[in-house]
């Protein structure tokens, strides 16, 4: 897909997120103060908090797609994995604060408040909207293999996630007055999923940024090259994550006998092979060396 495609995507399904974090935010707020339901009001300040991430995407992303030029030959692929951190920071801060939301009504006993029937809607609502919002971006992410959309994804569905205990709390709460505690608890564990999410989402950024060996890319590259003809052994085969997709180099041993030419035409016949073999390498650095007696030279 080509970088303008990418862009558009990810705008498009970028700004429908927005779209839906305004009206959220907004109905969240609303409810919470009519029904005096502090839970429904700080989870408004939350979905509002996702706008931060949305813009952050739609701002950044022709920064990471644009192709290379003569100051950055490699690309900008390595401002996504920044963006990606980015979010991955919003969402500790969301586990943070629901943690620390739920250990403080816990101390206290409670809020005291009773929340009604609009405050369970439009808790009930939310989790609906943003659970379409995170399948239909992850999608997107996931086709135009962008990791900082991806997470934008997750950090959606953890304002659902954060809707569940406030949805639970007040239809429990209904039945059952003394179980206050229900709101605070599933708010615990909700943390400790974004949490969990934002690690996963912010591994492969760190790797990236500090360009970790990706070594089951590397078996592939290998494995690829000992396929072209002419190619006695490989070894050296690194790749490392850039952007949406890998970058790698290896050398390979050709017969000592050939001449320059041919051993150039081999390691040509191999950079093909390896970028057009779909393991999403867009570009590797073969380094074509001498083979005889049996072992590489």
């Amino acid at each position: 897909m080509q970088a303008e495609g990418k862009i558009r995507m990810v705008r498009r399904v970028t700004f429908a997120g927005i779209l839906a974090n305004v009206a959220i935010a907004a109905a969240k707020a609303a409810a919470g103060v009519m029904s005096s339901s502090q839970a429904l009001v700080a989870d408004a300040v939350h979905s509002a908090s996702d706008l931060v991430t949305d813009l952050v995407v739609v701002f950044s992303v022709r920064c990471w797609a644009a192709p290379a030029d003569e100051d950055h030959p490699y690309g900008h692929g390595k401002i996504e994995a920044l963006v990606t951190l980015v979010i991955s920071a919003a969402l500790v801060f969301a586990a943070w604060e629901l943690a620390r939301n739920a250990v403080v009504s816990l101390a206290r006993g409670g809020s005291g408040a009773t929340p009604g029937a609009l405050a369970l809607a439009v808790a009930l609502g939310s989790i609906v909207l943003k659970e379409i919002v995170f399948v239909v971006t992850r999608s997107v992410a996931r086709r135009v293999r962008s990791t900082a959309l991806e997470a934008n994804a997750w950090h959606h569905r953890s304002d659902a996630l954060s809707s569940v205990p406030v949805a639970a709390a007040v239809a429990v709460v209904w039945v059952f007055p003394s179980l206050w505690w229900v709101d605070a608890a599933g708010a615990l564990v909700v943390s400790a999923f974004v949490l969990h999410v934002s690690w996963k989402l912010a591994r492969p950024s760190f790797q990236e940024l500090t360009d970790a060996q990706i070594g089951s890319k590397a078996e592939a590259v290998a494995a690829v090259a000992m396929r072209v003809e002419g190619v006695k052994g490989v070894h050296k085969p690194r790749a490392r994550r850039y952007g949406s997709s890998f970058q790698a180099d290896i050398h390979v041993q050709v017969d000592r006998s050939l001449s320059v030419a041919e051993g150039h035409d081999i390691g040509h016949a191999v950079k093909e092979a390896v970028v057009g073999a779909g393991i999403d390498v867009d570009d590797v650095v073969v380094h074509v060396e001498p083979w005889g007696d049996g072992h590489a030279v």
